[in-house]
C-alpha cells in the first residue's frame, strides 16, 4: 500500500486488492481532515481508462471518502489474468469493498463504467444504495449481427486503434493527445497525469496503452450483446440518475446516444431520472472542471438521498 497527500481536502492511497487472476489496483480519496464517519461513493471508469479519470469529480466531493479501482486488464490491475465482462468487474468491486469494509455505497460510473455499475447493483444489491450513471448504461444504438471488431470500430474509433500504438516516450504520447478534439481547451495537468499514468512498458523498448485491445473488446461484446444488461435494467430496483451529453469520444455529436434512440430507452426504463447536458463530450463531462461541477453536484445530491448506514 501507498500513502500520499495530494489535494486539498483528501488524502489519496491504493491498495492492491486480490480477485480472480491476480490483484486489483484500487485508489482511496479518504476526507482530510479525517472524518469517523464519512460517507463513501464508489467510482467506476470507462472501457479504456483508469482511476485517474476522477480526480476534477473528487475534488468537489469534501468529506466524503472516494474509492476508485483500476478495472480489470486497465491501469495498474493490466497484468489481471481471465477473463473480463461485466459479471467480472462487478466480482472485483464487491472484492474492493470487501478489503476496505465498506457494505453499501452510493455507486458512479462512466462511460462502460456505468454499465459495471448497472450489473453490480443487478448481482449485488445490497451493496448498493444509488447509482448515477454518466454517458452510459443504458443500452447504445447498435447494429445487430456486428463481429466484435466491427463493433469495437464503431463504438470506440479511434479510440480503439490508440490501443496498437507504441510511444517512445511520455512525452509522445502527451504530444500525440494534445490534438485530440475532446480535449480542446480543456487541457488540464490532471489530464497529464492521467494520461501518463496509462502508459506501461511493451517489453521491447517502448511505451504503449495499458489496456489491451482483447480486453476492450471483450467488455465491448458483452455489454453490448450480453445478457448481463438486459437482465439488470429488467429487474432494476435502485434510483437511478442518468446523466448525458451531446458530443461524443471525438467532440462529435450527436455523440453516444442520438436523442432518438435515447427517447426510446428512457421510455424503456421509465424509472431513470435523466439529464441531458449540452456544454460537454464523453470526456470533459468528467475530465474537465466544469463537467466536474455538475457530475460531482449530482453525487453530493445522491448521497443526501441516500439511506443512513
Amino acid at each position: 500500500m501507498t500513502s500520499t497527500q495530494t489535494r486539498i481536502g483528501h488524502t489519496y492511497r491504493t491498495l492492491d486488492v486480490p480477485v480472480a487472476g491476480g490483484d486489483l489496483r484500487v485508489a482511496v480519496w479518504d476526507p482530510a481532515p479525517a472524518k469517523a464517519a464519512a460517507p463513501d461513493v464508489l467510482l467506476i471508469h470507462g472501457v479504456t481508462s483508469s482511476h485517474l479519470a476522477w480526480p476534477f469529480v473528487v475534488d468537489r466531493l469534501p468529506g466524503v471518502r472516494a474509492v476508485a479501482p483500476d478495472l480489470r486488464g486497465r491501469g495498474a490491475s493490466n497484468d489481471v489474468s481471465g477473463p473480463a465482462g461485466m459479471r467480472a468487474h462487478a466480482e472485483d468491486l464487491a472484492a474492493a469493498l470487501d478489503a476496505l469494509g465498506i457494505a453499501r455505497t452510493v455507486v458512479v460510473g462512466h462511460s462502460m463504467g456505468a454499465f459495471v455499475a448497472v450489473v453490480f447493483a443487478h448481482l449485488y444489491p445490497e451493496r448498493v444504495s444509488r447509482l448515477v450513471l454518466v454517458d452510459g448504461g443504458l443500452p447504445l444504438d447498435v447494429p445487430a449481427g456486428l463481429d466484435t471488431d466491427a463493433l469495437v470500430a464503431g463504438i470506440l474509433g479511434p479510440t480503439a486503434a490508440r490501443l496498437s500504438m507504441r510511444f517512445a516516450d511520455v512525452q509522445e504520447y502527451l504530444d500525440f493527445w494534445r490534438g485530440h478534439p475532446a480535449f480542446r481547451g480543456d487541457w488540464t495537468p490532471e489530464l497529464e497525469d492521467y494520461l501518463a499514468y496509462d502508459l506501461v512498458d511493451d517489453g521491447a523498448g517502448a511505451l504503449r496503452p495499458a489496456t489491451s485491445y482483447r480486453t476492450t473488446a471483450d467488455d465491448t461484446r458483452d455489454m453490448n450483446t450480453g445478457t448481463g444488461l438486459t437482465d439488470a435494467l429488467a429487474g432494476l430496483r435502485h434510483p437511478v440518475r442518468l446523466v448525458t451529453v451531446p458530443r461524443g469520444l471525438q467532440d462529435e455529436e450527436p455523440g453516444l446516444y442520438a436523442p432518438e434512440h435515447l427517447a426510446r430507452v428512457l421510455a424503456a426504463t421509465p424509472s431513470v431520472r435523466h439529464e441531458r447536458l449540452d456544454r460537454f463530450n464523453h470526456y470533459t463531462i468528467v475530465m474537465s472542471p466544469g463537467g466536474a461541477d455538475v457530475v460531482a453536484a449530482a453525487v453530493r445530491e445522491e448521497l443526501a438521498a441516500a439511506p443512513t448506514p
